[in-house]
């Protein structure tokens, strides 16, 4: 009997046939109120990749159930915007009779809004779930179709949407210096100072900034645990905390100690406004703070300073105790990885196993090394043609058989008190192809590549995402995702501000930081492939020459099957690193795994 997963459901949780019924009860709202149209992003009021259940409005309207994606609705039309990782999905899941699908990238909503909302029209938005740079982008938009923006305070999807659950009640916990490394207090203090001199205050509108900053965690979204949360950062390191105390768990409030003042959420707006009238300089950042905290604001008069928030830099280089934390956790989540891979390597040649009862058992390993919090995100299981889907979802409907001849893909990790994981392995479901072992090698190449790359101060990741590359371009091949993402400390799985991609994030690579390298290749309908590990960002010692150097440390400890790798393409200084990561993997696992586990990764890991 496989373990029933208490992290992660494979149910369609969304009915296409509602859509109709529920489009047509929202557009009689938006008429009642004078509205010819509404945008409804996939969005909470902190603008965060997971979502509570009461913000799943996309999801409710449309069915579309990926995490990324918007839906415009006029009174004659409607479209749907969703980028490429969900292009199939969306066509799953959306009933075309209701919404136009399109490009989120290249048929972008305000295009649309700017090219079909009726001249004279008043479009609608809900403040609270569009950032500052948001709500410009739709300013221009409407302007551009002659229309009038209107903010809507409250939510006119809210209204139709009977069953809407309540907002998330989850216990806060608190993160001990043994696993954060810092106290709270030094955090306030040396964040405030990093804008003391332009303001007097900083809103922080982000949970995993607050959670970091207060050294607190939570539970009120799946995956991440932070506590959903507003808080202003003063420049003497004083915090006001809006946030439900029914959240507390005993001791939250002494933990928090003096130096924070817990308030009411609904105080918030009011707290904003007086900032203004107290003539206030106020930070706040346009990329992440909804545009109603602006409003506030402005309506009370404060001098804005846009800047970026201000925790995320520092959030993002971990201390030393966090980086060792997080070194702990990969240890013992390879573990649980590799005997998964052990029991793959037994079972998939039955031909009983299919993607959710893989997925299961793979959380059913982590589960039992007692230190699992939760899956860092719902698991990317992924057979056959399936692994061509970079985000696919497996769902009861979509589940596939895993079958000999085809290339099983694995995305999962798991959130531990010491720290998040996330790995990706491709594996051979028998033998593969010739083709499937060259596309898998160039992408491992990409893969060894970047984690050898050795770079000055000041490198940023879109200046190393070519080496991931390179391989695959000499055949003419590519993929379309970032090659890497910043990685939290049992916070976010995704955590900016630093990344690895052909976008030009202008946010140098620095020392603590952990980001993904993850180079793929997907092969529409046939395949997917795809070798991640977390990499630390370290300064690299006694290099010799003028500049101060980094390279990559790499933190997943489990093996990449060899059974894909062609030898022949791989030069020796590749072999050695091949060679020398997977003698990492035996001594970090001997004696950590039962007897079965430790014979299969002696042969998993072989030299070549």
């Amino acid at each position: 009997m496989l373990h029933q997963t208490a992290f992660q459901s494979f149910a369609d949780t969304t009915d296409p046939s509602q859509g109709a019924p529920r489009l047509a009860a929202l557009r009689a709202e938006l008429k009642r109120r004078g509205l010819e149209g509404f945008i409804v992003p996939r969005a909470d009021e902190h603008q965060g990749e997971y979502v509570p259940p009461r913000a799943e409005r996309l999801s409710w309207l449309t069915a579309f159930t990926g995490s990324a994606g918007v839906a415009v609705v006029l009174q004659s039309k409607a479209a749907i915007f969703i980028d490429g990782r969900y292009t199939v999905q969306a066509k799953e899941q959306v009933d075309p009779a209701q919404f136009e699908n399109l490009s989120l990238i290249d048929q972008p909503p305000t295009d649309w809004i700017a090219a079909n909302l009726p001249k004279g029209a008043k479009f609608g938005y809900d403040p609270m779930l569009h950032t500052i740079q948001g709500v410009d982008a739709l300013q221009i938009a409407v302007a551009k179709a002659g229309g009038v923006l209107v903010p809507c305070t409250d939510n006119p999807l809210d209204a139709v949407w009977d069953d809407q659950p309540a907002p998330p009640l989850g216990a806060i916990s608190t993160q001990t210096l043994d696993f954060a490394g810092e106290e709270s207090t030094a955090k306030r203090e040396r964040v405030a100072k990093t804008f003391a001199a332009t303001a007097d205050a900083a809103v922080l509108t982000l949970p995993e900034s607050i959670a970091w900053l207060l050294n607190i965690r939570g539970s009120d979204v799946p995956h991440t645990p932070f506590p959903l949360s507003f808080a202003l950062l003063h420049s003497d390191g004083h915090v006001d905390l809006f946030v439900d105390r029914r959240k507390f768990t005993p001791g939250i409030e002494a933990w928090l100690g003096n130096g924070v003042t817990v308030r009411a959420p609904d105080e918030f707006g009011s707290a904003l406004e007086s900032l203004g009238r107290a003539k206030k300089r106020v930070q706040i950042d346009p990329a992440t703070a909804a545009g109603w905290a602006l409003d506030q604001l402005n309506k009370g008069g404060a001098s804005i300073v846009r800047a970026s928030d201000p925790c995320l830099l520092p959030k993002a280089c971990k201390n030393a105790t966090e980086l060792e934390g997080v070194r702990q956790a990969h240890i013992r989540d390879g573990a649980a990885l590799s005997r998964f891979l052990c029991w793959l390597a037994k079972e998939a040649p039955t031909g009983r196993l299919d993607e959710i009862s893989a997925a299961r058992r793979l959380e059913a390993f982590r589960a039992e090394t007692s230190a699992l919090k939760d899956l860092s995100f719902g698991s990317i299981s992924a057979a056959g043609p399936n692994g061509a889907l970079p985000h696919y979802r497996v769902t009861k409907k979509s589940n596939r058989k895993i079958e000999t001849g085809t290339l099983y893909l694995i995305d999962s990790g798991g959130q531990y008190l010491d720290g998040t994981t996330d790995v990706t392995r491709t594996i051979a479901i028998g033998t593969p192809t010739a083709e499937m072992k060259d596309r898998f090698t160039r992408v491992l190449k990409g893969h060894i590549a970047l984690a050898r790359a050795r770079f000055p101060e000041g490198t940023m990741g879109v200046q190393l995402d070519t080496l991931a590359r390179q391989s695959l371009w000499d055949a003419g091949l590519d993929y379309d995702h970032g090659t890497g993402h910043g990685v939290g400390a049992y916070l976010s799985v995704h955590e900016g501000p630093q990344n690895i991609s052909k976008r030009p994030i202008t946010v140098p690579l620095k020392p603590g930081m952990i980001v993904s390298n993850e180079p793929g290749y997907y092969k529409v309908g046939h395949y997917g492939i795809r070798i991640e590990n977390l990499v630390a960002v370290n300064e690299l010692k006694d290099v010799g020459g003028d500049r101060k150097m980094m390279t990559f440390e790499t933190l997943t400890l489990a093996p990449i099957d060899l059974a894909c790798v062609e030898p022949s393409l791989l030069t020796n200084d590749e072999r050695d690193w091949l060679n020398d990561y997977h003698a990492r993997v035996r001594k970090a696992h001997h004696g950590k795994v039962d007897a079965e586990t430790a014979a299969w990764i002696e042969q998993a890991t072989r030299v070549i």
